[in-house]
């Protein structure tokens, strides 16, 4: 394990009133015509600073598009989505990339790692982004990978040598290692055994829910729903309704 002393993190933008993302009436189509498809029809969502909110749902539902609107990953049509205090429609391109870069955490789903790297230069590509010397950026990596359960050894593979589930816990380590005010998660246990798949989640909501930050899984994994702070059910396009707790799930269902 590498040891030395971190840079650190880069600055945040600071969050209002408490609420980290707030989505009202927010719309998505793909296509146009008879072929369009409304994946968001309407949205309203709001994620407070310092939970842990799942988005469940069936397949197709729309909860991927949401959060890759939320990410800044897709475009919206309508409505109104605040992240962080800030809206993607009113900054620049570059603006966008910085202000992502710096704040947003992204668990994709086909996870997205670069097959010509080991595990832990994956992992430190948000800090090299981020303009952190690699020696650093490693270093941060190392760490946060050893959390998920890497070895020395296993931090030198390349992902195409490693199982679907160390992949997965590549991806989350990338997610966590600059310190962002955002994680968004698409389905971050799918390739996880229970036990790992609850340590996993467990760091997840150590290290990215704090009062001024927020961490958003879609998931269909009923194993960790009981990390919830509160879950949000969607269906058709739109959040049909929040729960305050994953009891009053249990209870209503």
């Amino acid at each position: 394990m590498i040891a030395t002393q971190l840079p650190p993190a880069p600055a945040k933008t600071e969050t209002p009133n408490q609420v980290s993302v707030r989505c009202a009436n927010v719309t998505k189509t793909f296509g146009a015509g008879r072929t369009a498809v409304r994946a968001l029809r309407g949205v309203n969502l709001d994620i407070r600073a310092g939970e842990l909110m799942m988005l469940v749902g069936p397949s197709g539902c729309g909860k991927t598009t949401l959060i890759s609107v939320i990410a800044g990953v897709l475009s919206r049509d309508g409505g109104d989505c605040s992240v962080l205090g800030r809206d993607y429609i009113r900054m620049s391109t570059d603006a966008t990339t910085e202000f992502r870069g710096r704040n947003i955490g992204f668990v994709f789903q086909a996870w997205n790692l670069i097959p010509a790297l080991t595990a832990v230069e994956n992992v430190s590509v948000p800090l090299i982004i981020n303009g952190i010397r690699r020696r650093d950026a490693i270093a941060r990596a190392a760490e946060i990978l050893f959390k998920v359960g890497f070895d020395d050894r296993m931090m030198q593979s390349f992902p195409p040598d490693l199982s679907g589930g160390q992949q997965q816990r590549i991806a989350i380590a990338r997610s966590l290692v600059h310190d962002p005010r955002l994680i968004v998660c698409d389905e971050p246990t799918s390739a996880l055994d229970s036990e790992t798949g609850h340590k996993v989640v467990q760091l997840m909501r150590t290290l990215a829910v704090g009062k001024d930050r927020a961490l958003l899984v879609v998931t269909h994994d009923a194993r960790i729903f009981e990390f919830a702070d509160r879950i949000a059910q969607m269906d058709d396009g739109v959040i049909k309704r929040v729960f305050d707790s994953p009891e009053e799930m249990k209870v209503e269902g």
